[in-house]
């Protein structure tokens, strides 16, 4: 079964909190049962200490360890488990002794019997060992007393039993591995329940929070798959609120930008289609006027009515071969053809090829400097040869007679900047900031009539920027309208100051 991302996410929180709990339950069983023993263990060697001491004033007294042998009662006595002294006076761990002995001495059951009779050395006539768990009586040299096995540093810890400055024996307790005791056990079983009990709480809390936690983080990718699904149905104004500042947050901004830039490419890819048609419109119903007069006999056919009709084909195919154009620019299939070009050269001469034009017109040009220095960019040289012309055929069609065009250039911060100042008239200050939309003219009837597109400011934007550079339009000191051009330069180039014809 494919699970959702929603279950992915609550398997994940899940299991993640269940290794934690057991992870936790198990690290703290074992703390608490390691430091148990170690608490065992402390308690009992600071109970040697107490021993060491009575034991020593026992030597003392008789000289000799045969009194603490022979008699049972009496070892029981000073390790403070005899008659008399409460049961477990020696501390956690020490499991329940045998009932006392009466004489005469003998081995009391459990306990190792001592070497084979003979002649002992003096300190050592003192009859059968005995032994109690775990605590040994050893002499001098660390020969067993109470047991059978000599003394062992891994096994026993010993404490040594001083008189006069002289060690007489040893008081040796062997490592406590685990408790024995059943209050110990008990105690440690009880641990391990609370501890468990915990454990379980725990768990049962982390499925809680997993639940509440992943429904709080997936509430805003649920929230931007509905969004999603409204763009699919063209609902661009659809938007998510940011609630945060965290990736989320910043998903729901991006999300916000993404269907702002579609809302805005529909109602232009609208206003593309409107303005399409009604150009489209004008010339077709002009035509089809003009034919259908014809057909009718209305109007005769002369070569003034075919040279109308001739004019308004021009201007649709214009219109489509425009059209054209711009698609292909705004679709960047130029790109793969950039090269190192100057673009003062391409200028240049796009300027002579123009240059009758303009003085027929009476506009005189002022670009002595455009062909100085060398100057280099990526760009591709036809598309900048398209840009200088329509810029040049704009000036041609809308600046007065006599007139003047000035063309400079400038070098600043690592771009290159062109400008393209005539002598007026002017645009209106709402108008410069739309000169550059498809087919809008500032005024529609004398720019059809001078044979205009409307899309050859819109062209040299999408040029413009296809290279990397920036076009933008201003009111010129004369009166006039100022068009300015930066493209980025190669680094090799090297900045100059304005150059103005």
């Amino acid at each position: 079964m494919q699970l959702k991302f929603r279950h992915k996410v609550f398997l994940t929180l899940l299991l993640n909190s269940l290794v934690i709990v057991i992870s936790m339950r198990l690290i703290a069983g074992y703390v608490a049962s390691r430091h148990f023993e170690d608490y065992i263990n402390k308690v009992e060697t600071a109970r040697l200490d107490e021993l060491v001491q009575v034991l020593s004033q026992e030597y003392q007294k008789n000289r000799s360890w045969a009194p603490v042998l022979d008699d049972l009662n009496h070892w029981l006595q000073l390790l403070g488990r005899g008659p008399g002294h409460p049961p477990g006076a020696l501390g956690p761990g020490q499991p329940p002794l045998p009932p006392p002995l009466g004489k005469p001495p003998g081995p009391p059951p459990g306990l190792h019997p001592g070497p084979p009779p003979g002649p002992p050395p003096d300190h050592h006539a003192m009859g059968p060992r005995i032994s109690l768990p775990r605590i040994s009586l050893f002499d001098a040299e660390k020969r067993p007393l109470t047991g059978t096995e000599p003394a062992s540093p891994d096994r026993d810890q010993l404490k040594p039993i001083l008189v006069d400055g002289h060690v007489v024996g040893w008081l040796g307790i062997g490592r406590h591995e685990r408790p024995t005791n059943p209050l110990d056990v008990e105690f440690l079983r009880l641990q391990s329940q609370m501890f468990t009990a915990i454990g379980g709480v725990a768990l049962l809390l982390a499925l809680l929070v997993t639940i509440v936690l992943s429904r709080h983080l997936l509430a805003p990718v649920k929230e931007l798959a509905e969004a999603t699904r409204a763009l699919t149905s063209r609902r661009f104004d659809t938007r998510i609120a940011v609630r945060s500042r965290d990736e989320f947050g910043q998903l729901a901004a991006d999300f916000n930008n993404m269907a702002q830039a579609l809302e805005r490419y529909e109602q232009m890819r609208q206003q593309w289609m409107a303005d399409i048609s009604h150009e489209l419109r004008t010339p077709l119903a002009i035509l089809r006027g003009e034919i259908e007069a014809m057909q009718d006999g209305v109007r005769e056919i002369t070569p003034e009515g075919l040279e109308s009709l001739h004019f308004e084909v021009l201007h649709v195919s214009r219109i489509v071969h425009d059209l054209y154009d711009l698609s292909q620019i705004e679709s960047q299939a130029f790109q793969a053809e950039l090269a190192v070009v100057n673009p003062l050269e391409v200028l240049a001469e796009t300027l002579r090829s123009s240059a009758p034009r303009f003085e027929k017109r009476g506009i005189r040009i002022e670009a002595d400097g455009c062909g100085l220095g060398p100057v280099t960019i990526m760009a591709d040289a036809g598309r900048l040869k398209q840009l200088f012309s329509n810029l040049l055929e704009n000036a041609l069609r809308y600046v007065h007679s006599p007139g003047v065009l000035k063309i400079f250039s400038e070098l600043k911060a690592g771009r290159l900047f062109l400008y393209f100042e005539d002598s007026g008239p002017g645009v209106p200050e709402e108008s410069l900031q739309r000169l550059f939309d498809r087919l809008y003219r500032v005024d529609a009837a004398r720019s059809r009539a001078q044979g205009g597109s409307g899309l050859g400011l819109a062209i040299c934007k999408s040029i413009v920027e296809g290279f990397g550079g920036e076009i933008a339009a201003s009111h010129a000191p004369s009166g006039g309208l100022r068009i300015t051009i930066a493209f980025p330069v190669n680094r090799e180039t090297k900045t100059r100051p304005a150059q103005e014809g």
